[in-house]
């Protein structure tokens, strides 16, 4: 059974935050700079926190917020959803 888990970070270093986001697109959706929601089974989670432990360093604060079912129903946003940049290469 997938969990719905929160992820934040705060990582000063552009090359380690770069690393750590790439990780969270390809595993969950970006709702802020430094916010993803994921849906993963424990086996998921487990990889994805290793993943971002081989990346981050000491000097790092990653958060990781498990919600429950009644949680996610009570999810209220709002404002504009963030979408990333597109970067656009101008030959």
């Amino acid at each position: 059974m997938k969990k719905f888990i929160v992820v934040a970070y705060d990582i000063e270093d552009d090359r380690r935050r770069r690393k750590v986001c790439k990780l969270l697109e390809a595993t969950g959706k970006r709702v802020n700079k430094s916010v993803f929601e994921c849906f993963l089974s424990d086996v998921q989670f487990a990889k994805l926190k290793k993943g971002i432990a081989k990346r981050a360093t000491r000097y790092d604060t990653i958060l990781y917020y498990p919600l429950c079912r009644s949680c996610i129903e009570r999810i209220d946003r709002q404002g504009i959803e963030w979408v990333e940049p597109q970067i656009v290469k101008i030959f």
